[in-house]
């Protein structure tokens, strides 16, 4: 199956460009979230290059951040660059946490492997089990206990795009199909 970044970001724009005023974008050095501003009206998640996983981690953060910090450059958090030592590394995986629990489901109903990013590689190492846990018992509760809107609209829109008719594992409503309102073929 090809995983291209552009059609990572039609299935986005599509899902979230009108009501939500977000776009999607490649090529960046660095991953970035930019709100709207004088010189753009919409607001930016910019992903690395043209890497598949960077614009779903990307995206699983914009998920997970609230109406106000979507008005903020990178949602107003201070992050910590490579070379974290142990305490930073926690703090790092803590915030992470559901992010990537958000990445797993969307790499899941694309088809593509997923696998945590600890993100330090200059850094003192650790242990990335108790962290790899973490993320599971968050995407196991966040499918026990229900999805965010913005979620299930972006994992129905990958569904339907990549896995049309699959259920991700331990789920059981399906993402496409019938859920999808009428007149729109990639977003719910």
């Amino acid at each position: 199956m090809k995983h291209d970044c552009q059609d990572l970001i039609r299935l986005f724009n599509a899902c979230f460009s009108g009501d939500y005023n977000t776009v999607l974008l490649g090529g960046a050095a660095e991953p970035e979230y930019l709100p709207a501003d004088a010189e753009h009206r919409h607001h930016r998640i910019l992903f690395t290059r043209d890497y598949f996983r960077s614009a779903l981690h990307e995206v699983a953060h914009w998920c997970v951040a609230g109406a106000e910090r979507r008005l903020l450059p990178d949602f107003g958090y201070w992050y910590a660059p490579d070379g974290r030592d142990a305490q930073q590394q926690r703090a790092f995986e803590q915030v992470e946490v559901k992010p990537q629990a958000l990445e797993q489901l969307f790499c899941e109903a694309a088809g593509h492997r997923f696998s945590v990013s600890m993100d330090n590689l200059g850094g003192e190492p650790t242990d990335p089990e108790p962290f790899r846990l973490a993320v599971q018992a968050q995407r196991d509760r966040y499918l026990a206990e229900g999805l965010p809107e913005r979620p299930v609209r972006f994992i129905r829109a990958l569904t339907g795009f990549y896995r049309p008719g699959v259920l991700p594992q331990g789920h059981t409503e399906p993402y496409a199909g019938s859920l999808l309102p009428p007149g729109n073929a990639v977003c719910a």
